[in-house]
């Protein structure tokens, strides 16, 4: 035994103390035991202990730039020119990127984050520069925070204008990313973008993970396209698709044919309410859509959902906190789950996306907990406090204390 984690309290209200060793839990007994003079001990204070959360589709290269790169349109577009513009401009060297993804690492694990994936940009302008930094800023998070990088390779990613960004992906691919990434609906020939990155990532013994459908138009339907690919190719990697907002606009009856397609290829589906929120919708003035996916309908299928933040304060998403209790705040107001549920797609479902073990708080499961000082997961995301202590197998990796204080006079 490495280390006890005393008087927690679990999410259905019961206090119990936490034997890790290894890393692992290895025994859960009633709050409040005696232990051998020698073992840590942790003093949770009743706090409530949950499986750590988990960030399944970040921006780290983009990540804390809102006040540098700002939006005046709003929407998609006009982020991507707002971002390309200051790109080709030098706003970002190799350094700052190192540092604001450093920080934003750093804000994650505060709030009780222990894996997040990151899409990286791979393409004409920087090159694979914005992976090397990211990478370099990794490295800081050793045994802190389980990092994948996906190839966000540009677009167009198909025929001669896509040369030079199939290139870049090529080198991303040779000093190593996790998985390949790309945007076909940006492109020219979507479908054959899809094709593309499958290819390159078989070739390469990786799995996907396209922005998929991230537009209200209902005609753009590469998510099924990018099912039946992964069924007929017999695609044998990890797959996932994140955004898919166009489905949400379909009917019911095609939503529960493209789920039931989307299970059939195993397909992980990711959903952004924060960004998709704040991006989507602007030409819909009338009964705007959330920009959500059919989240609904996907559930009912069984393929299997996570939610995440995206952008945080940069062009596509101005403000944010880094923090999944919101991103679960939004399930529940624009998504329409419940807190439970709500957790588990900032959490275990999250951690299942990225291939990690999940934690059940049950002996055997990985020591990756947060600790939150409030009575209930509803709670948790209700109020958002700052009062964590965030573990990565068993250790203690950050912690933050919220002091609050009314002067009535």
């Amino acid at each position: 035994m490495d280390k006890v984690l005393r008087n927690a309290t679990t999410a259905d209200g019961r206090p119990i103390d936490i034997e890790i060793t290894d890393g692992a839990i290895s025994a859960i007994n009633p709050a409040g035991g005696s232990y051998s003079p020698d073992v840590p001990i942790d003093e949770l204070s009743d706090w409530l202990l949950l499986g750590a959360m988990a960030e399944p589709h970040a921006h780290i290269d983009k990540a804390l730039t809102a006040e540098r790169v700002p939006n005046p349109t709003g929407d998609l577009t006009g982020a991507i020119e707002a971002w390309v513009t200051a790109s080709d401009a030098g706003e970002f060297t190799y350094e700052n990127t190192v540092e604001r993804a450093t920080r934003a690492m750093d804000l994650l694990l505060i709030h009780g984050v222990t894996a997040v994936r990151t899409h990286v940009n791979v393409g004409s302008d920087t090159g694979v520069s914005s992976v090397l930094a990211v990478r370099e800023a990794r490295e800081r998070f050793e045994g802190l925070l389980d990092v994948q990088i996906v190839a966000l390779t540009h677009s167009p990613m198909t025929g001669a204008d896509g040369a030079v960004n199939r290139a870049a992906l090529t080198e991303a691919l040779e000093i190593g990313v996790d998985l390949v990434g790309g945007a076909p609906h940006l492109d020219p020939d979507g479908q054959t973008m899809t094709r593309q990155a499958l290819a390159f990532a078989a070739e390469a013994g990786i799995g996907i993970d396209l922005h998929t459908d991230e537009t209200l138009d209902p005609s753009v339907q590469l998510l099924r396209y990018l099912a039946r690919q992964v069924i007929d190719t017999g695609f044998e990697y990890p797959v996932t698709a994140s955004h898919c907002v166009s489905l949400g606009m379909h009917s019911k009856e095609t939503q529960a044919e493209v789920s039931a397609e989307v299970a059939e290829a195993g397909i992980s589906i990711v959903t952004l309410p924060q960004t998709n929120l704040f991006l989507q919708g602007r030409s819909h003035p009338t009964a705007t859509p959330r920009g959500l996916t059919a989240v609904e309908a996907l559930l009912n299928a069984g393929v299997t959902v996570a939610a995440g933040a995206d952008n945080v304060q940069d062009p596509f998403n101005p403000v944010g906190r880094s923090d999944p209790l919101e991103t679960a705040a939004l399930m529940i107001m624009a998504g329409h789950r419940l807190p439970d549920e709500a957790y588990d797609l900032v959490s275990n479902n999250v951690r299942r996306v990225m291939g990690l073990p999940t934690v059940t708080v049950s002996i055997g499961d990985p020591a990756d907990f947060v600790a939150i000082d409030t009575s209930s997961i509803r709670a948790a995301i209700a109020d958002a406090p700052m009062s964590r202590r965030t573990y990565r197998a068993g250790r203690l990796v950050a912690s933050a204390d919220q002091t609050v204080v009314v002067h009535r006079s």
